[in-house]
This record gives C-alpha cells, structure tokens and sequence, in this order.
C-alpha cells in the first residue's frame, strides 16, 4: 500500500537512472469504483511543470522514486483531459460529503494500491493518521507506537472514492461510474444536516450539483434562516425553479423573509400557476391557518363518480403533499363533502362519490391561529383539515405533518 503524501517530492528518474524531476501529483480517471492513476505531475529542474501518461511511460515505482522506461529526451508530454483530477490539487486537504457516513470531512492523505498492472486510488484517509502524514511520517510513527504500547491503537479512516462527493470543485463536471452513491441518494434531512456545516460558498456549489427536485426537498428540510441565506447565495434563476419545485407554502415562507424587490423578482421568473400559488398565501400571517395551508389539494364536483376521481388523482402531481383526501366543491368551490382514499377503493367505478361522501367536515378558517388549528388536527385525529372562507370556498388544507410542526415548535 502506499499514500499519496509518500509519493510527492520523490525523484523521477528516465531509463538511464538520470533524475529528471520530483513527483507533484497524480492524476486519476474519475468514472470507475477504484480510479486508474492516469499521469504523474512532476517538475523539471528548473520548476517548469510537466504531465507524463501513466501506461506509457511509468516501468516503476516506489516510496522513492519513480522510474520511466524511456529517456528525457524521448518523452512526449501530455494533458489533463475533461474528467480527470489530480490528487493533490483537486483532494487532498479539500472538504469532501462522505455520503455514507452522512458528514463532511477533511481529506489527509490519499491511499493507493496496485491491482491488475494499475495504481489506483483505493480512497481517502479524513482520520488522524492521515493529518500526522501530512506533517511528518517521523511524528506519525512515533504516534502510532506509542498508542500501541499504550493499548489504545489508532486506525485508518478510509473513505473509499464511490463514498465520495467534492465540495470545493465543480462536481458536474466529473463523470462518475454508475456506482457512485451521489447526495442525490440521500435522504433529503440527511442532506440537509450536511449542508448545515458547510461555508455559504460550499452550500451553493452542492445546490448547483443537486436536481431540482432533490434540492428543493433538501431546502425544505433546512433551518429557516438557512433556507434564506441558500436562495440569497445561488443564482436567481435556479433560486426561482427551487422555490417553484417546492410545496407552496414552504416556498411561501421563504418568500416572507426577502427583501421585497429580490421576491418580485424571483416570483416573475416562476410560471404563472407557481407564482399566483405563491402569491395567495402571502396576505397571510405565520401563525394562522392561512400561512400554514398549502393551496394544492384534490377536488372534483358533487356529481363525479369513482372512476372520474380516480383520473382526476392520477392526473396529479405524485409528490403532492396533501393526497389523504379528495374534496368534493359546488360549481362556486365551495366545500361540499370529503373522501378519504381508503373510501374511494372500497367503491365500484361508477358510483356517485356523493353516495358516500363524508359531508359534516371540521373545517378552518384562514384567520384561526396556527396552535388553535394544529389542536383541532390533534384532537379529532386528521391527516388534513380543510381551510374554508366566510362563504365556505375552499381555499387549501392544513397538512397533519405542518401541524404538527407548530406543536413541536419551542
């Protein structure tokens, strides 16, 4: 086994033994589970940098030196193609998501191995052993001995490349094998506690690597002041699509905390359909029904059948938060009735859903406190309840997960 720290600053030496220079780093193909090293970076007597092909030209190698198989002067210097990254450069000592472990780490050295003719990149050390390398093999030798003869031996902490995601570079660049487990994998909270340790320039360039839909579930997960401080820090065009991808009222909140003119700009940038949903809940305070509600939710007239309210949720968004119950309206919105999923299944295709609609609904106002309707969920056991204005319009629903938020608040 050997480590990067081992190699850089050793001597390479051409087929005649004539040292040519001293290693500066190595370069690796990215899109494999184990990376192939590709090129040694080195430089020439007088510092000029130069980038040699690994399988060309590398006859071999040790903690010392390494040794090419031709001369100086029959050497043809190469690039780094798209997709490749140096060791030293790209890795080592950068911040690094170990999507596994769910944290962020610092990387201290690099562990390499031969397997199959090739030096590959087996992963990197983020423990201590690595940070001793880092400042002298005498000092993390001495370490390791004496936490031997203490009893309390000090042990590798190796991530390996596929648990591996860089902070500090443009990871849509990097082409990655189809087994390299991405933050868009994660858990959308697990991701969240990740970003909440990063600098505002680390969190930004995550959300540029995050789809849409990954990132929006993410941003909904996050502390609220720290959603603000991801949409003031990204561009305003991907900030707009984050808010619009969003269930409305979360967006809604976060809209509450711009300064008006950042707002009205991102709202013109969504479509109309986001921007409108966004804008009804604005009027709103926090702490009522109204700026708790999400105005998503499923509806269909008094006279629809089974078969029509199974087209009519088939034809909605699947991630819809509010899918527990579809609301019957009048030909005015107004609130007639309610169906609970369960219901809608035990019913044949073209039974009325009045026949067997839910019609003496608790219901809402948009003014009512925010704890009073968090209470009224608790106490009659809902998974939705529906906000009504004066006239008994429906206008959205409190979501059992929302309310339940406000209980839980300090």
């Amino acid at each position: 086994m050997l480590y990067l720290s081992q190699m850089l600053g050793n001597t390479v030496r051409d087929a005649k033994g004539t040292a040519i220079g001293t290693v500066s780093d190595l370069a690796i193909a990215t899109g494999e589970v184990f990376p192939r090293v590709t090129a040694v970076a080195f430089k020439g007597p007088d510092k000029t940098p130069f980038l040699l092909s690994w399988p060309q030209y590398v006859q071999g190698y040790d903690e010392t030196a390494i040794t090419l198989n031709a001369n100086a002067d029959e050497l043809r210097f190469s690039y780094l193609p798209p997709g490749e990254l140096l060791l030293a450069r790209d890795l080592l000592g950068k911040h690094i998501v170990d999507t596994q472990g769910k944290r962020v780490v610092k990387v201290g050295d690099l562990k390499l191995a031969e397997s199959a003719g090739s030096l590959r990149l087996l992963g990197a050390e983020v423990g201590l052993l690595g940070r001793l390398r880092q400042m002298s093999p005498v000092l993390e030798r001495t370490v390791v001995a004496a936490s031997r003869m203490l009893g309390r031996p000090i042990r590798e902490t190796i991530i390996a490349w596929n648990y591996m995601d860089l902070l500090e570079r443009n990871l849509s660049n990097l082409k990655l094998s189809m087994s390299h487990k991405t933050l868009d994998e994660i858990h959308p909270a697990d991701v969240a506690d990740i970003l909440e340790t990063l600098t505002d320039e680390q969190r930004a360039m995550v959300f540029r690597h995050l789809d849409s839909e990954a990132a929006a579930d993410t941003l909904s997960e996050m502390e609220d002041e720290m959603q603000t401080d991801v949409i003031e820090d990204i561009e305003e065009g991907r900030a707009s699509d984050l808010l619009a991808e969003m269930d409305p009222d979360d967006a809604a909140d976060i809209i509450k905390d711009l300064d008006d003119e950042k707002a009205e700009r991102l709202l013109r940038l969504m479509g109309v359909e986001d921007s409108e949903m966004i804008r009804s809940l604005l009027g709103y305070s926090d702490e009522t029904a109204g700026g708790l509600m999400t105005p998503e939710f499923t509806s269909a007239p008094e006279t629809a059948t089974v078969n029509e309210a199974v087209d009519a949720i088939r034809a909605e968004d699947e991630d819809r938060e509010s899918m527990y119950y579809l609301y019957l309206v009048d030909e005015r919105g107004r609130l007639t009735g309610a169906v609970s999923l369960r219901e809608l299944l035990r019913h044949k295709g073209k039974t009325p859903l009045a026949d067997f609609a839910t019609r003496d609904l608790i219901t809402v106002t948009p003014e009512m406190d925010d704890e009073e309707v968090a209470d009224v969920v608790s106490k009659y056991n809902l998974l939705a309840v529906p906000v009504v204005d004066e006239d008994g319009v429906l206008l959205g629903v409190v979501t059992v997960d929302d309310a339940m938020e406000v209980l839980r608040a300090p």
